[in-house]
């Protein structure tokens, strides 16, 4: 019988059956220890579970899971190889790309060590120690202090354990947070700096549908790529690795996706998840699909400005359709409805016990300042968007900042301008060259005033106010003309310097960064205070929650290394509609126009002309509960080998991250036989194979 035959009957009989396994949580490494085991071994783990995580060492086979700038991937050799998602690495293609060497549009492969690209700001963090210090912290705070009080208490803490940590060396450390407070843990992890480029598909591979298809299903992108960490010069020899599965995946599979999920909101309250759909979201798409729009239409023509701005627009255009996709989640799933009504039966359930008093006032309060926080909530975004905005006013204020915070001791600076992150910060303001377009760039900028200033006047930004009162357009353009930001060579200049040299270079847009130096300090302090009075209330709501539950309850995602238990399963989006969990070769050709982004490279179409396209597998669903930072994940079957990359979730999905939803709940992952097909069979890639074993 023919694969996609079989994929289609399994599919059916798998959301026919009434399986009994929820793929809600991610879970951290030290909770995976309190799952029940022999739960584990019926769902489809063949391993023991102390393989996965050892507590006496504090390391196991979730360690060959890496944070890279974001993005989550997995070691595939002993050699120090490093398999993630194209758009992961997608910033290192373009920073050695150039019109005469798109590596962007034609891929690479590296046949040798000696032609490995390097990448200047590329890292990776591998965990070795995990500690709680919940404790320790919530012992430094006074019982009498004030929420600013106490958020400073809990940061200058931090601080204090995390360079103790760093004695190590080689040691990158971090305290996490866990659901605003309830739990702190020390995490020790190994720093890797050196980290080279070794092969990407040619982009039409990579982003095969490109934004039509993001987001969706069925897909056929072959969202991967491969680096290779070194230390001192030579590869790096990783104690854990995951083996290749040459078997793949089939309907049913048990498969689990480990990595670095960012963000999720589950343990925010009913109010304040309006206050993200209301603001947040709806600004992001709004603002966003504005710079998008821009970067487009002013970099059309221009081969240099293209490859310039791609990795910006990128990022733009991925966050954008995300927030469109959460904003269509939350309401097609009512979930912020249905969070009132779970609310509802946890008051109901307190309100019976005297010892969750304080829990019932803390959410109350917790409501209470997410009503608050909704008059300032635009200026508030624009605020917190510098950073992905026009590149010469977040590099102005970036160096307005460092020199005010370079005159305090260490300790007591803000943690990204700290010692330790001096030289990535400086590595940042000289990689972005690569992504700077002056005219795209202008024109962002103009947009970001014209929305400053159009904000209520409760919200008003004064130094855009007073420097844009004229004509907007016009003002900007001097600005640009007449800026030393934009230049490499002074911008590092200005890295060095003080305060009063940098005022004295009398500078337009570091005069504007000067300027709004106090209102965004105001505005950091506020956000301070809010974290502190956050440390003290949710902790109290999300007790009585857990309690309530009465079971294990996974924290929001924050970055920190996770597990997520899955099987390989389709769905059904809307009635009528049945979805089967894999894609073949095969969809991709019938989806070819020879247009982007549906374009697939003659190389491709050649090397399936040997083959049955319905027989090389390409993307497949899991119902694995992932969100942004999943981007790269391994997805291991229950013997830890290889078997996909996790690189998206599905439309219907995108609102997981204020809930999950088990009808819809899907992630995507690119099948590593198709990455193999493409080494083996189109790249001639013997050189990765043999490593590979």
């Amino acid at each position: 019988m023919k694969l996609h035959a079989i994929i289609k009957c399994a599919a059916c009989l798998v959301l026919a059956a009434a399986l009994t396994f929820a793929g809600e949580g991610k879970w951290t490494p030290q909770q995976v220890l309190q799952l029940d085991p022999a739960w584990l071994k019926k769902e489809g783990l063949q391993l023991p579970v102390s393989r996965l995580w050892d507590p006496q060492r504090g390391t196991g086979l979730l360690a060959a899971a890496v944070n890279i700038g974001g993005c989550s991937a997995g070691f595939v050799s002993s050699t120090g190889l490093i398999l993630t998602n194209h758009h992961c690495l997608f910033s290192l293609l373009q920073e050695h790309s150039r019109p005469d060497r798109d590596l962007i549009t034609n891929g690479f492969l590296a046949r040798t060590p000696s032609e490995e690209l390097p990448g200047k700001t590329t890292r990776v963090t591998v965990p070795r120690k995990f500690t709680d210090v919940t404790r320790i912290i919530e012992d430094t705070v006074r019982v009498s202090a004030d929420d600013l009080a106490r958020s400073k208490a809990i940061d200058a803490k931090q601080k204090s354990l995390v360079a103790e940590c760093e004695k190590t060396p080689g040691a990158r450390c971090r305290v996490a947070v866990f659901d605003g407070g309830l739990q702190y843990v020390l995490i020790e992890s190994f720093e890797l700096s050196d980290i080279r480029l070794v092969y990407a598909p040619p982009r039409a591979i990579g982003e095969f549908g490109g934004e039509i298809d993001n987001w969706m299903w069925p897909r056929h992108t072959g969202d991967f790529a491969m680096a290779r960490a070194y230390k001192d010069g030579k590869p790096y020899q990783p104690e854990f690795y995951f083996p290749i599965s040459k078997s793949g995946v089939k309907p049913g599979d048990f498969v689990m996706v480990l990595g670095y999920p960012g963000r999720t909101v589950r343990s925010l309250t009913a109010g304040e998840m309006a206050d993200q759909r209301d603001y947040w979201f709806r600004l992001r798409a709004d603002i966003y699909g504005e710079w998008i729009r821009i970067l487009e239409e002013t970099t059309k023509g221009d081969p240099a400005a293209t490859i310039a701005v791609a990795s910006t627009l990128k990022s733009l255009n991925n966050a954008a359709k995300n927030a469109q996709g959460q904003l269509a989640g939350l309401q097609r799933g009512r979930i912020i409805e249905k969070q009132a009504a779970r609310e509802d039966a946890v008051i109901s359930w307190a309100a019976q016990r005297p010892q969750y008093a304080k829990a019932l006032a803390a959410k109350k309060e917790l409501d209470g300042r997410a009503a608050e926080r909704r008059k300032t909530a635009t200026r508030d975004f624009l605020f917190q968007a510098i950073p992905n905005g026009p590149l010469a006013l977040k590099h102005a204020a970036t160096l307005v900042r460092l020199a005010a915070e370079r005159i305090k001791p260490d300790m007591q600076r803000e943690t990204d301008y700290m010692d330790r992150e001096l030289p990535r910060l400086r590595d940042r303001l000289e990689r972005d060259q690569k992504s700077f377009s002056l005219k795209a760039d202008q024109a962002v900028f103009a947009s970001y005033v014209n929305r400053a200033l159009k904000l209520s006047p409760e919200e008003h930004i004064a130094a855009i106010d007073q420097m844009f009162s004229a004509n907007v357009e016009q003002t900007v353009a001097r600005l640009y003309s007449s800026t030393k930001v934009t230049s490499l060579d002074e911008r590092l200049k200005m890295f060095c310097e003080t305060t009063e040299q940098l005022r004295a270079r009398r500078d337009p847009m570091l005069d504007l960064a000067f300027a709004l130096e106090p209102e965004l300090r105001a505005y950091q302090q506020e956000s301070k205070t809010h974290d502190g009075a956050v440390a003290r209330l949710r902790p109290e709501w999300r007790r009585a929650v857990i309690a309530h539950a009465g079971k294990p309850v996974a924290p929001d995602a924050n970055g920190t290394l996770r597990v997520s238990f899955a099987h390989v399963k389709g769905y059904a989006p809307r009635d009528g509609v049945i979805y089967t969990p894999q894609t073949t070769l095969a969809g991709m050709l019938e989806k070819h126009t020879g247009e982007e982004p549906f374009n697939v490279p003659a190389i491709i179409r050649d090397a399936a002309a040997t083959v049955n396209p319905e027989q090389v597998p390409l993307d497949f669903l899991a119902d694995a509960d992932t969100t942004g930072g999943n981007s790269g994940s391994p997805t291991v079957n229950g013997r830890g080998e290889l078997v996909g990359l996790n690189f998206d979730r599905v439309w219907e999905n995108v609102a997981n991250d204020f809930g999950y939803n088990p009808d819809v709940a899907r992630n995507v992952n690119v099948d590593i036989r198709f990455f193999l097909w493409l080494i083996k069979d189109v790249q001639k890639a013997d050189n990765l194979l043999s490593e590979l074993k």
